[in-house]
């Protein structure tokens, strides 16, 4: 058994030791979340150096940066189109399953409690620009930062991967006088490498700390079985779209682009996958996804560098896939409120739209950080005229969705990187 497949079965068996113990022992797993902690900021730790130095390894690595024009817009194209998919996925299953009777009935009960922290900032949030031109506005804005050194320590990685493509590209142009601070950034990349390898050793027990303490605390407060039964059809969504974007859509892509077997490239991500789930961050599980797309699916450095981090920030099919069911569910819910009646509002084919394309845009500035999607739900919902109260009703429920969003944006990101590397790879076989 190769040591890649044995890592791999010690982190589904820590997996299904954590669930097993929340399970029999609920708060004794919950004080397992310093464990998961620590493994968390290991790996948030190296997050933004690494994006960094591998941008500018990527771009270094090109030689020219007139090379990343076919390979850039293949990128953009691909997040473009599945990310757009995903919301059509969510939209479709919403309305084959109609989900929300029964569930209205819970409003009150919800809006207060463990969940009113996370309210609190969703109603924060819901105070902010809600139009479809605010939110095209701040994306355009989250691009640049007016401090490279506060974004570094907020982790906002959009505008660090600008600053890395522009400072990389203007070396690229001065000739030999670079060779000392290339050579000082490629030799950064490959250190901060070893460091995640050396992290992922430690992996199964984190991970077992992570779930069980996220469990345990479910488990703990002795609702969670029944919260499942109250919101089953919402989750069947969820869960279902999320299925057939993972199992249909992005295999497909692959396939047809580089006639990978896209099964076979999932066990070759199965380290990252596993990371997802349990961290439920898609900034924390870059440098597991970097590691797993260069060792295993054999994927070049110079696609790896510059996709993988760009679509850990913006390619976010999962959670798009996410806030338009959940988006639909509580206008579904509300719809049949007596204030909702009064105001005259109904959920038309054209309020769906609305949604849709909201949840597009919303998800391409949610943060690479567990349960970023409440945020950028209270935008979609603002955009359409649904009062945020509702979200207590899911809220329950949304650390748990949230890990299997975070998978598939994940693996969306390690297809784009392979559908890229064909990209450069012809672009190879062309020159010479």
């Amino acid at each position: 058994m190769s040591s890649s497949k044995s890592h791999t079965y010690f982190m589904i068996a820590a997996i299904l030791a954590a669930f097993l113990f929340a399970w029999l022992l609920p708060e004794w797993a919950k004080h397992t979340k310093v464990g998961g902690e620590v493994f968390l900021r290991c790996l948030m730790m190296v997050v933004v150096p690494l994006v960094m130095t591998s941008v500018m390894s990527g771009i270094l690595g090109l030689g020219d940066v007139r090379k990343l024009g076919r390979p850039g817009g293949t990128a953009v194209l691909f997040y473009v189109t599945t990310t757009v998919l995903a919301v059509l996925t969510g939209v479709l299953m919403f309305n084959l399953i109609q989900p929300g009777q029964g569930v209205v009935s819970s409003l009150d009960s919800l809006q207060s409690g463990s969940h009113a922290e996370q309210m609190a900032v969703v109603e924060e949030t819901s105070q902010q620009k809600k139009g479809l031109g605010d939110i095209f506005e701040n994306l355009l804005l989250m691009l640049f930062t007016k401090n490279l050194l506060q974004s570094m320590v907020n982790i906002e990685l959009l505008p660090l991967i600008v600053f890395s493509l522009i400072f990389a590209g203007m070396l690229t142009t001065l000739g030999t006088r670079i060779k000392a601070v290339s050579d000082f950034v490629l030799a950064s990349n490959d250190a901060l490498l070893n460091f995640v390898m050396l992290l992922m050793k430690f992996a199964p027990v984190g991970i077992f700390c992570l779930v069980a303490s996220n469990f345990g605390e479910a488990f703990a407060e002795g609702t969670f079985v029944s919260t499942i039964k109250n919101l089953a059809s919402y989750m069947m969504v969820v869960l279902g779209g999320l299925f057939i974007h993972f199992m249909v859509t992005l295999p497909l892509f692959l396939w047809i682009r580089t006639r990978r077997n896209p099964y076979r490239f999932m066990g070759q991500m199965s380290d990252a996958l596993l990371t997802a789930f349990s961290t439920a961050s898609s900034s924390a599980t870059l440098p597991v996804t970097m590691e797993c797309a260069e060792k295993n699916a054999r994927i070049s450095r110079k696609s790896i560098d510059f996709v993988l981090p760009l679509g850990a920030t913006i390619n976010m099919d999962g959670t798009a896939l996410y806030e338009a069911a959940a988006a639909l569910f509580i206008a579904n819910l509300y719809a049949v409120s007596p204030e909702a009646q009064a105001a005259g509002f109904e959920l038309t084919m054209a309020t769906q739209v609305i949604i849709a394309v909201t949840a597009t845009m919303a998800a391409i500035g949610a943060a690479g950080i567990p349960e970023a999607g409440l945020v950028t739900m209270a935008i979609v919902l603002g955009a359409v005229g649904l009062p945020v109260e509702y979200m207590a009703i899911i809220l329950p429920v949304d650390w748990f969705l949230d890990r299997f969003r975070t998978m598939i944006n994940g693996f969306g990101d390690s297809v784009g990187a392979a559908i890229v590397d064909e990209v450069f790879k012809k672009q190879i076989d062309g020159a010479e």
